[in-house]
């Protein structure tokens, strides 16, 4: 028998080699995940019917909350002015907290930019908030880039019908008539792609289609196109910018709610007992003032309705995913940025530091996660940054502040947080546990607390009660901690 010469032997070796290679990289590629974020703007966390709220159609998100783990307690750190979305979202893609966020965001390395840099496929519609450049260096596809909100206009007259309603002088306004624009003709803008492959952000364009339904048509297409056909793992951000005002809808989801039918709020008063600071701005002057139950019920209807309109689109975009063969390797995540009052404590904004405004929405799903579960552990919203990185096996930034949530997916940790810190500018300090909360109005010295426990809706101010001495002293103490922790240098003191 012939011997078979060495350097045969030691090709043939390497050529196995070379296949066992290839088919450990064709799976290590394969597992790696995908990820959609399905992101709301101003939708507190009591406007998820399977969840909270019996008033408000949401099938879609019911079942994503029954395929995943729903975090209760998920909350926005604050806000440096009054456009709180802007400092939520900030802190959202860099990953930092409030008071490193506003520069931060500038120049250190952002959320979209980490995937993008592991070799994802990474793609954006919606609403940023966060100027042209973070964008641009974030993804490497964007379409509808769109503007922080859509205010309302009579075409004739110029005037902003959203405002000050409904009243008997200002109350023909509706919802559903896209001659008052808003959602209905949003100006937007891409990221292009130069001959050299050089990309920058494209001219402002108008399209005549609700927002909600634009940027789904452009998941969906994204999900038909790169995301089904590369070979790499895609990282998706979609914006919706419902259910923030103005709340507009099609009619037939309009039409589910009847104004009269929708309950006022347990904690409706006419108008907020004292300045908060900003307490009159923009968004508290979308009503009149001293509020009516029936102005509450004309906002909460419209909200609910846009609310179930942006649901239905989110229907179609994981049906998308569904149809595209990667839903199973795909973590799902929905969140909003912040909260909104819509008539809780005489209040119509998120410009306070009530749960109902400063608490939303989070429910993550995908490959290895629970299904069904609820997590009441105490998180912030911009904790998935760096959970996503480490479900993705990528290295967490080092310039990150908030901490994984991966622990508590896991099992091995109950909570990451003891307490959650808000401020809301100059005007609001807050500390909050499982079981109280502490907030401090530095500019007018009004303080209250809350027994959560005992008082979830937070209409009993205890802050002058003997019998919480203990607490408010241990909630202060912890807020002084807190705001070390994040970089605040306010003074606060209790009376």
């Amino acid at each position: 028998m012939k011997k078979i010469p060495t350097l045969l032997i030691a090709l043939f070796l390497i050529y196995l080699a070379g296949c066992g290679d290839g088919d450990h990289q064709e799976e290590k590629t394969e597992s790696r995940p995908n990820f959609l974020f399905l992101f709301a703007d101003d939708q507190t966390y009591a406007s998820i019917n399977s969840l909270n709220n019996a008033e408000v159609k949401t099938p879609n998100l019911d079942r994503l909350a029954a395929e995943g783990v729903v975090f209760t307690h998920c909350f926005n750190q604050g806000s440096w002015g009054g456009a709180v979305c802007i400092a939520s979202r900030a802190m959202l893609i860099s990953g930092q907290y409030m008071f490193a966020a506003r520069e931060g965001v500038n120049h250190n390395q952002l959320w979209g930019e980490t995937f993008t840099k592991a070799g994802y496929e990474t793609f954006f519609t919606g609403k940023w908030h966060n100027k042209d450049a973070t964008v641009l260096k974030s993804f490497k596809y964007a379409k509808s880039i769109g503007k922080g909100m859509y205010e309302t206009m009579h075409p004739e007259h110029k005037w902003k019908p959203g405002y000050g309603r409904p009243t008997a002088e200002n109350n023909s306004w509706n919802a559903w008539d896209p001659i008052f624009t808003g959602h209905w003709t949003p100006k937007v803008k891409d990221i292009v792609y130069d001959e050299n492959g050089n990309k920058h952000i494209g001219p402002d364009y108008r399209v005549e289609q609700h927002t909600s339904e634009l940027y789904a048509d452009n998941a969906i297409s994204f999900l038909q196109n790169q995301g089904k056909n590369s070979d790499d793992p895609f990282f998706m951000y979609v914006s919706f910018n419902a259910p923030h005002d103005p709340r507009q809808s099609p009619k037939s989801y309009v039409d589910m709610y009847p104004p009269e039918n929708i309950e006022v709020p347990e904690n409706f008063v006419p108008e907020h007992p004292f300045d908060q600071g900003d307490h009159k701005l923009r968004d508290e002057n979308l009503a009149p003032f001293p509020r009516t139950e029936n102005q509450v019920q004309v906002h909460r209807s419209e909200y609910y309705a846009i609310i179930t309109h942006m649901d239905h689109e989110i229907g179609r975009i994981l049906k998308a995913l569904e149809q595209s063969g990667k839903a199973d390797n795909t973590y799902i995540i929905f969140s909003a940025d912040h909260g909104l009052a819509v008539g809780h404590h005489g209040l119509l904004g998120k410009q306070n530091q009530y749960d109902h405004s400063v608490r939303m929405p989070f429910i993550i799903s995908g490959p290895g996660l629970e299904r069904g579960v609820r997590k009441d552990a105490l998180m912030y919203l911009q904790s998935i940054y760096p959970t996503t990185c480490e479900l993705a096996g990528l290295a967490i930034p080092e310039t990150v502040d908030f901490p994984s949530l991966k622990p508590v997916l896991e099992g091995k940790e109950e909570k990451v947080h003891d307490a959650i810190f808000g401020n809301y500018r100059h005007f609001q300090r807050m500390v909050r546990t499982d079981k109280h909360k502490l907030i401090v109005y530095p500019h007018n010295g009004h303080q209250q607390l809350f027994d959560l426990e005992k008082d979830p809706e937070e209409m009993v101010n205890l802050i002058d009660d003997k019998a919480y001495d203990e607490v408010k002293n241990e909630l202060y103490t912890k807020l002084l901690t807190l705001q070390k922790e994040v970089g605040d240098t306010l003074r606060v003191s209790l009376n």
